[in-house]
């Protein structure tokens, strides 16, 4: 079973498919990641974010045992993977990775922009979760402050927005919702009460209604 979970910045959609993912014993992949990890190894070559070439040879280079490095989690490098993933050239490169992920015989879970449009586009399950802008923003600044960054929320919302735009207007595979996913829409959602929800949507889209969670 392969689920395809996509989404705007800070929607809930990584906390989402990790607890999806360990309810159905599947193994989860946080594609974001991957952006962010070019964009640190981008960086630290003296590379230009903006330069396709130079993101393209960081993602090439990509090693899957740094993807635990704590400070991919850093707000700054959420901008700068933005940036990263305009490139057609750096997303070809780990469409590979992405789709040999999904294409494990248990099956998977997979979050980010363009899993059900383009990563796995005959996914079992695809679901498509947002949140209000202010809302989305509210969540990461709580999360910034605990890990004590001096962001202000009005500085985190208005990253949020930058980044929302630069998503959908890129011309490889821009932030949208594939035809056949299910919206789940969280603003007004804690994460139990959103995870409870998108289970029901799974089991309904599997023909499963009604399993406990």
């Amino acid at each position: 079973m392969i689920i395809a979970i996509d989404g705007p910045a800070a929607s809930g959609k990584g906390t989402l498919g990790k607890r999806v993912a360990a309810y159905y014993g599947l193994a989860h992949l946080d594609t974001g990641t991957l952006y962010r990890a070019v964009a640190r190894d981008t960086l630290a070559q003296g590379g230009d974010p903006a330069d396709s070439a130079a993101a393209a040879v960081a993602a090439r280079a990509l090693d899957p045992a740094s993807f635990s490095d704590p400070h991919l989690r850093a707000q700054e490098l959420g901008e700068t993977a933005s940036v990263v993933a305009r490139h057609p050239e750096v997303r070809e490169v780990l469409l590979a990775y992405q789709r040999a992920f999904a294409r494990r015989p248990e099956g998977a879970v997979l979050d980010g922009r363009d899993i059900g449009t383009v990563i796995c586009p005959d996914a079992d399950v695809k679901l498509f979760v947002t949140a209000a802008s202010e809302e989305r923003a509210r969540r990461r600044f709580l999360e910034l402050k605990q890990n004590g960054s001096p962001i202000t929320e009005a500085e985190v919302l208005a990253d949020i927005r930058r980044r929302d735009e630069r998503d959908r207007n890129r011309a490889a595979a821009p932030l949208r919702m594939a035809e056949d996913a299910v919206l789940l829409d969280t603003t007004n959602l804690d994460i139990d009460a959103a995870f409870r929800a998108a289970i029901d949507l799974i089991d309904a889209a599997m023909g499963h209604a009604g399993q406990a969670v």
